[in-house]
């Protein structure tokens, strides 16, 4: 049986490592066994619960425990007849008994618990406090048990004669050896670092197990001589973590923290550490005692876990795109493979161009809804007031929900700022009260509440959207805002509304959150930053009317020849002189040379190193006050562009579109007729821009 070790004046300082003990807590009811881990957790000793009598013998035929807890009722073998067992064999004659028992209260029943060996009686339903101070009493006299008995052998010395005095110091540093090499085989065989250290920084080990050299590479030696040799090998972005956590003990008394750590082959390693401060006798904080283990392998597998995770996500998406995006297609090769293989009249000719521009126009508009989800799109935040929103949007979201659905408006009182793009919140209110149509086929109640909130010192302004509808399931709750999940019947939702919400919201620095019980409605709510900032006057985007060309010389950067080549086609037909560019090298000779250039237009994303936004800040050390038009289906990670630095065009555009910007950028055109150029141009007269279109 493992002891207590004590320092002789002729043996080496003991270490006082503290051991674990081992309780069995015997309890056929699973509740009652629950009740009794939860009390005696905080203990730290390892806990085993068995269901039976004949299970906890099991137990301890190979298995010894310094505290047994026996239910007394239980079917089959009773409490009294397997502590009989118990007190039968030797080796566990002695083990403490503590009956628990929710029947038997009366005194004969007690007295006949005590008489078959029980040391006390604890009833039913358990105290926790009471019942971990009496398991913490025994599990203390099992750990001292050793050294009483060192302490009476010494008292015995100083009574009986010399021999017999020599003799029980012979047998008790006989003992001693035999459980010292037994603590040693232990702590060697076990997959953990026990370990008890200073309180003070950098917490010097004064005890290592040998188990260590198996984790890192180096002796348990090595770190007792070198206080610092151990901290000195943290990962340095570990290393304040360490201390900090550690440091702390001392006010919480324990600690637990994760760090890498250089072993001996040159490779870190992932060790977690757990440890409790041990007080002295006068109850000052002195030493602190824990265990490493060696989390590399489990946090590889964490990994390997997310990734899978991943990999599914990523193929729910790559589906739910093929889909979508193969069904427009089919749309657009279908017709244009009529178009190309037979006349028709001109009325069916405009209906399968329509049915062309609908399929993509609806493509762009999945494209943008997965950018929404990714949180890669590019958004134009300005300083709005969301009650003024709201209000001035729910005439368009009254005529959304239908006639059945009544609409119930709570805005809260003065302005609520928010800094974030007006036509992505109204989508996501829209894409929200949609749903929430949907969620409730019998008509019912939408309701839009405005407030701020405080809390946390960070204001945030909340919309919250209610309905009374059917509700959703914990399930369906956590997958709602993944792409292309959807509940609906198959051409009733794309799954990628609620995505849109949630994407927006993350980009524009804020959170979502729902909440919904089946049968009770769902309510989301929409968390932003609030501002001080005034609001600004927001008017929605219309369509160009007037498509306006102009005679100045373009620049055009792109580095796919098909996209290329029809932005040239655009660019020509609305009268500009356009040169163009793959790359940014090439455009950046031709920004040296002497060529005229009235306006860079260039794709954000090109292939050569550089992005559209570092040649848009180049051209423009080149040329002071050049005029920038960037244009990009995607922007991706590396081109950061502010808001306010260039103005910036999405794919895909129409021709109207890119009409529009240019000329809100360069003004009003100049009239001027052009006809020829040099090599690579082509002039249009602008004013045959309304009868080409």
């Amino acid at each position: 049986m493992p002891q207590a070790s004590r320092a002789e004046p002729q043996a080496p300082p003991d270490l006082a490592t503290p051991l674990t003990a081992r309780i069995l807590i015997v309890d056929d009811d699973e509740r009652n066994a629950f009740a009794a881990v939860q009390a005696l957790e905080a203990l730290g000793h390892e806990l085993i619960v068995a269901r039976s009598g004949e299970e906890a013998l099991k137990r301890l035929l190979n298995e010894e425990f310094a505290v047994i807890l026996l239910d007394l009722h239980m079917p089959g073998m009773d409490g009294y007849e397997t502590a009989q067992f118990i007190r039968s064999r030797k080796r566990t004659s002695r083990t403490p008994i503590v009956f628990l028992t929710a029947i038997f209260r009366d005194e004969a029943h007690v007295f006949q618990a005590y008489s078959a060996g029980a040391v006390d009686v604890v009833f039913k339903p358990v105290d926790p406090f009471i019942l971990k101070s009496k398991v913490q009493v025994l599990v203390d006299l099992y750990l001292k048990t050793e050294e009483v008995k060192r302490q009476s052998a010494y008292q015995q010395w100083l009574l009986d004669e010399h021999a017999r005095v020599k003799a029980e110091k012979e047998r008790t540093e006989r003992a001693l050896r035999v459980t010292e090499a037994r603590q040693q085989a232990i702590l060697k065989t076990l997959p953990i670092v026990i370990h008890s250290r200073r309180i003070e920084p950098p917490f010097a080990p004064l005890f290592v197990s040998d188990a260590v050299e198996e984790i890192t590479g180096f002796p348990a030696s090595r770190f007792v001589e070198d206080p610092e040799f151990g901290a000195s090998r943290i990962h340095p972005d570990d290393a304040a973590k360490v201390v900090e956590r550690v440091s702390a003990a001392v006010h919480s008394g324990h600690y637990s923290v994760e760090f890498r750590w250089l072993c001996a082959d040159g490779q870190y390693r992932i060790l977690q550490d757990q440890g409790i401060v041990a007080p002295s006798e006068d109850g000052e904080a002195r030493e602190i005692f824990g265990v490493i283990l060696d989390a590399t392998d489990r946090k590889l597998m964490e990994e390997q876990l997310a990734q899978a995770r991943k990999m599914e996500a990523v193929g729910q998406l790559t589906g739910g795109v093929a889909h979508d995006f193969n069904n427009l297609l089919t749309v657009v090769l279908g017709n244009i493979d009529m178009l190309a293989r037979k006349a028709e009249d001109e009325a069916r000719r405009t209906r399968r161009i329509e049915a062309i521009r609908q399929a993509t126009e609806r493509g762009r508009d999945l494209t943008r809804q997965l950018l929404a989800f990714s949180r890669r799109q590019h958004l134009s935040p300005v300083s709005l007031d969301v009650n003024a929103l709201i209000a001035d949007f729910a005439p368009l979201i009254r005529q959304a929900v239908g006639e059945a659905i009544t609409i119930d408006l709570d805005l809260a009182e003065g302005a609520l700022c928010t800094h974030v793009d007006p036509t992505q919140l109204e989508t996501a209110l829209l894409n929200l009260a949609v749903n929430s149509r949907d969620a409730m086929p019998n008509g019912g109640v939408l309701r839009i509440t405005t407030g701020l909130d405080c809390a946390g010192g960070a204001g945030r302004v909340v919309i919250e959207v209610t309905d009374t509808g059917v509700g959703m399931t914990p399930d369906v709750r956590e997958r709602v805002f993944e792409p292309f999940f959807t509940t609906k019947d198959v051409g009733k939702g794309s799954g990628l509304g609620l995505s849109q919400v949630y994407g927006f919201v993350r980009q524009s620095d804020g959170e979502v959150r729902v909440e919904s019980v089946p049968d009770q409605g769902t309510v989301f709510q929409l968390r932003l930053p609030a501002t001080d900032a005034p609001a600004e006057a927001h008017r929605p985007q219309q369509a160009p009317v007037e498509v306006e060309g102009g005679d100045e010389r373009i620049l055009l950067v792109e580095d796919d020849p098909t996209v290329l080549a029809l932005t040239l086609d655009m660019l020509t037909s609305l009268g500009y002189v356009a040169t163009t560019a793959t790359n940014a090298a090439e455009a950046l000779e031709i920004l040296r040379s002497e060529a005229r250039v009235d306006l860079l237009f260039s794709d954000v994303v090109m292939p050569g190193g550089r992005s559209g936004v570092e040649l848009a800040r180049t051209a423009r050390e080149i040329r002071k006050g050049l005029p920038v038009l960037l244009t990009s289906g995607f922007i991706g990670e590396g081109a950061v562009l502010d808001s306010d630095e260039f103005p910036l065009l999405d794919k895909p555009y129409e021709t109207a579109q890119l009409a529009a910007k240019l000329r809100g950028i360069l003004g009003k055109p100049r009239r001027k007729r052009r006809r020829g150029g040099g090599a690579g141009e082509t002039v249009v007269e602008a004013s045959t821009v309304a009868a080409a279109e």
